[in-house]
Protein backbone atom coordinates (compact mmCIF):
# COMPACT_ATOMS: atom_id res chain seq x y z
CA UNK A 1 0.00 0.00 0.00
CA UNK A 2 1.39 3.56 -0.63
CA UNK A 3 1.54 5.50 1.68
CA UNK A 4 1.11 9.46 1.45
CA UNK A 5 3.40 12.11 3.67
CA UNK A 6 2.47 15.51 3.79
CA UNK A 7 4.72 18.96 4.64
CA UNK A 8 5.74 22.04 4.14
CA UNK A 9 2.57 23.63 5.86
CA UNK A 10 2.63 26.35 8.57
CA UNK A 11 1.68 29.82 9.31
CA UNK A 12 2.06 32.99 6.91
CA UNK A 13 0.96 36.03 6.42
CA UNK A 14 -1.57 37.30 3.98
CA UNK A 15 -0.18 37.44 0.54
CA UNK A 16 2.82 34.96 1.62
CA UNK A 17 3.56 31.64 -0.08
CA UNK A 18 3.88 28.19 1.23
CA UNK A 19 5.10 24.89 -1.18
CA UNK A 20 3.56 22.16 0.38
CA UNK A 21 5.32 18.52 -0.67
CA UNK A 22 4.03 14.69 -0.70
CA UNK A 23 6.21 12.23 -0.76
CA UNK A 24 4.78 8.86 -2.12
CA UNK A 25 6.33 5.68 -0.89
CA UNK A 26 5.38 4.27 -4.43
CA UNK A 27 5.73 5.61 -7.82
CA UNK A 28 3.82 8.61 -8.35
CA UNK A 29 4.06 7.57 -12.04
CA UNK A 30 1.60 4.44 -11.81
CA UNK A 31 -1.02 6.21 -10.20
CA UNK A 32 -3.76 7.81 -12.83
CA UNK A 33 -3.76 11.18 -10.99
CA UNK A 34 -2.40 12.31 -7.65
CA UNK A 35 -4.20 15.40 -6.08
CA UNK A 36 -4.69 17.58 -3.59
CA UNK A 37 -7.49 19.19 -1.42
CA UNK A 38 -8.18 21.02 1.59
CA UNK A 39 -10.62 21.04 4.58
CA UNK A 40 -11.38 24.43 6.95
CA UNK A 41 -12.66 23.89 10.51
CA UNK A 42 -16.72 23.40 10.37
CA UNK A 43 -16.40 22.89 6.05
CA UNK A 44 -16.07 20.06 3.95
CA UNK A 45 -13.39 18.63 2.18
CA UNK A 46 -12.80 20.51 -0.81
CA UNK A 47 -10.82 19.52 -4.20
CA UNK A 48 -7.77 21.92 -4.32
CA UNK A 49 -5.17 20.69 -7.62
CA UNK A 50 -4.71 17.46 -9.84
CA UNK A 51 -2.09 16.83 -12.17
CA UNK A 52 -1.74 12.96 -14.29
CA UNK A 53 0.52 10.59 -12.35
CA UNK A 54 2.80 10.91 -15.34
CA UNK A 55 3.41 14.94 -14.78
CA UNK A 56 0.85 15.27 -17.95
CA UNK A 57 -2.30 17.59 -17.47
CA UNK A 58 -3.57 19.54 -14.26
CA UNK A 59 -6.59 20.78 -13.20
CA UNK A 60 -7.10 23.67 -10.04
CA UNK A 61 -10.45 24.70 -8.22
CA UNK A 62 -11.29 27.68 -9.70
CA UNK A 63 -10.62 29.76 -6.78
CA UNK A 64 -6.87 28.70 -6.65
CA UNK A 65 -6.10 29.09 -10.51
CA UNK A 66 -3.34 31.76 -11.16
CA UNK A 67 -2.41 31.31 -7.24
CA UNK A 68 -1.94 27.79 -6.95
CA UNK A 69 0.91 25.35 -9.46
CA UNK A 70 1.05 21.75 -8.74
CA UNK A 71 3.81 20.00 -9.85
CA UNK A 72 5.61 16.35 -9.37
CA UNK A 73 9.16 14.70 -9.35
CA UNK A 74 8.35 11.33 -10.69
CA UNK A 75 12.01 10.96 -9.77
CA UNK A 76 11.97 11.33 -5.81
CA UNK A 77 7.69 10.47 -6.31
CA UNK A 78 6.99 13.60 -4.66
CA UNK A 79 4.07 15.72 -5.90
CA UNK A 80 4.25 19.55 -4.83
CA UNK A 81 2.12 22.52 -3.99
CA UNK A 82 2.98 26.24 -4.43
CA UNK A 83 0.66 28.41 -2.90
CA UNK A 84 0.98 32.21 -3.38
CA UNK A 85 -0.74 35.08 -2.77
CA UNK A 86 -2.42 33.81 0.58
CA UNK A 87 -5.50 35.04 1.83
CA UNK A 88 -6.87 33.99 5.09
CA UNK A 89 -9.90 31.94 3.88
CA UNK A 90 -6.84 29.27 2.25
CA UNK A 91 -6.73 28.46 5.98
CA UNK A 92 -7.30 24.56 6.40
CA UNK A 93 -5.65 21.15 6.36
CA UNK A 94 -4.24 20.22 3.22
CA UNK A 95 -4.17 16.67 2.18
CA UNK A 96 -2.57 14.74 -0.58
CA UNK A 97 -4.32 11.65 -2.09
CA UNK A 98 -3.90 9.28 -5.01
CA UNK A 99 -6.19 8.22 -7.25
CA UNK A 100 -5.21 4.71 -8.94
CA UNK A 101 -7.25 4.11 -12.06
CA UNK A 102 -9.53 6.00 -13.87
CA UNK A 103 -12.56 3.96 -12.33
CA UNK A 104 -11.74 4.74 -8.85
CA UNK A 105 -11.95 7.44 -6.32
CA UNK A 106 -9.01 9.07 -4.49
CA UNK A 107 -8.31 6.33 -2.10
CA UNK A 108 -5.12 6.94 -0.70
CA UNK A 109 -4.72 9.87 1.69
CA UNK A 110 -1.84 11.01 3.63
CA UNK A 111 -2.30 12.43 7.39
CA UNK A 112 -2.62 16.26 5.97
CA UNK A 113 -0.59 19.78 6.96
CA UNK A 114 -1.75 22.66 8.23
CA UNK A 115 -1.80 25.82 6.55
CA UNK A 116 -2.88 29.20 8.61
CA UNK A 117 -2.66 32.52 7.03
CA UNK A 118 -3.26 34.91 9.73
CA UNK A 119 -1.08 38.38 10.15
Amino acid sequence: QVQLVESGGGLVQPGGSLRLSCAASGRIASMYYMGWFRQAPGKVREFVSSIRGNGGSTAYADSMKGRFTISSDNAKNTVYLQMNSLKPEDTAVYYCAARRTATTMYDLWGQGTQVTVSS
